[in-house]
């Protein structure tokens, strides 16, 4: 279908940007930034927190106007424009002021494209959602394996490779003007995405109570509230984890190629895995093989072993993260799809990831690193196992309520 193809450049696009910003932004801000550890803990601790008021209120915005295509767009200019002023700031104050602005259209970007994709690929077929948002993998792979190519091109040409020794990445600030490059492209496609029909569809004021009285939905929130709580923290520790193993920079950076690699055809056939287990057993079996890889994660101390566990990772990523809008979906009325994804955002990211990356400290402090994966191992395994008792069967397309 002729609009599949807009939307495929989109995720392409903007996730390619994801690939150099979540890479490299901490490395910027401790090492060429020169902010201390507590001053990038306030950093990184501003989108969660922004995102918990921003993701809702722009999901309202798409569907009180039903402009859920233009809202994308006028996202993607915003946090192409944030990008570009973060690249100027120089110091923490400023620096943390461009992180608030960035943050306002930028932590609700992604639970808006997820709106938007689930309403233009509604009527497409299982296999519509995977084949287009694998590009979104494929470009944040490119990414991550093409920066350092870029970066490598801009020294020469400034003369930057005579670098101080606390510096070990020379010029990592145009990581900022390609990213915000690449969003504003993602931003100009965007404007020919659909804009009526399905993706079109207005809610009235008020009728986002609904989602409160919808119990299919409230109980999939404290599902992907602790799914997220025992899989966020193990994950943002993740290459504390593999240094606790011996492990050096060069083993973390092929983990995450083996990750991505793995990730790209199963996100491919991502509507096999909708038509054979349903969204339901895609997130219990996201969950329960997150459990599993951090179980064995704690009890292998042998380096290929620990290196092959982490193909894992991909299963995890189809199950929690694509099952998780993907069940959303189908408990919450299309007029408040926007609204909900949002509040999943919120949820997921905000509220959990924020309390998950907290006790992950503590029990590394407490522990180290061993005691975190242990624990939250077992508990996603429990979590899964439970996962037929919490979540309700979705309901068809046709009957988007639930009783």
């Amino acid at each position: 279908m002729w609009h599949s193809v807009p939307l495929t450049l989109f995720w392409f696009t903007y996730m390619a940007s994801l690939g150099i910003y979540f890479p490299y932004f901490s490395l910027y801000l401790r090492e060429n930034a020169g902010l201390s550890g507590t001053q990038l803990g306030l950093v990184l601790a501003v989108p969660p927190l922004i995102g918990m008021a921003a993701q809702p209120f722009w999901g309202q915005v798409a569907d009180r106007t039903g402009a859920r295509s233009r809202v994308l767009a006028f996202l993607s200019l915003g946090t192409a424009a944030g990008y570009l002023v973060l690249g100027y700031a120089q110091d923490f104050d400023t620096i943390l002021l461009a992180t608030v602005a960035l943050s306002i259209p930028g932590t609700a970007l992604f639970p808006m494209m997820m709106s938007v994709t689930l309403a233009v690929l509604r009527d497409a077929g299982h296999h519509a959602f995977g084949r287009v948002r694998v590009w979104g993998t494929a470009g944040f792979f490119i990414l991550v394996v093409g920066f350092p190519w870029i970066l490598s091109r801009y020294r020469m040409r400034y003369g930057l490779e005579a670098a101080t020794p606390a510096v070990s990445q020379p010029g990592l600030e145009v990581m900022f003007p390609v990213t915000a490059a690449l969003v504003f492209a993602a931003a100009l496609i965007a404007f020919f995405l659909p804009q009526h029909g399905v993706v079109g569809v207005r809610a009235a004021r008020g009728d986002w109570r609904e989602l409160l009285r919808n119990t299919g939905f409230l109980r999939f929130l404290f599902f992907a509230l602790v799914a997220h709580f025992l899989l966020h923290g193990p994950m943002w520790f993740f290459p504390l984890f593999v240094r606790s193993r011996g492990g050096d920079l060069d083993m973390i950076r092929g983990m995450w190629i083996l990750m991505l690699i793995v990730e790209i055809p199963l996100v491919f056939s991502t509507g096999s895995g909708l038509k054979s287990l349903g969204a339901r057993g895609l997130l219990t079996l996201g969950v329960f093989v997150g459990g599993v890889r951090w179980l064995l994660s704690a009890l292998i101390t042998d380096h290929h072993l620990l290196f092959a566990v982490q193909a894992l990772h991909g299963v995890t990523v189809v199950g929690l993260n694509l099952g998780s809008p993907l069940y959303l979906d189908t408990v919450a009325p299309e007029k408040l799809r926007s609204t909900a994804q949002g509040i999943l955002s919120m949820v997921a990211l905000g509220i959990a990831g924020i309390s998950s990356n907290t006790a992950a400290g503590w029990l590394v402090d407490q522990g180290g690193t061993d005691r975190l994966y242990l624990i939250c191992g077992i508990g996603s395994l429990i979590l899964a196992l439970l996962a037929g008792w919490i979540l309700p069967a979705p309901n068809h397309r046709g009957d988007r309520s639930v009783a």
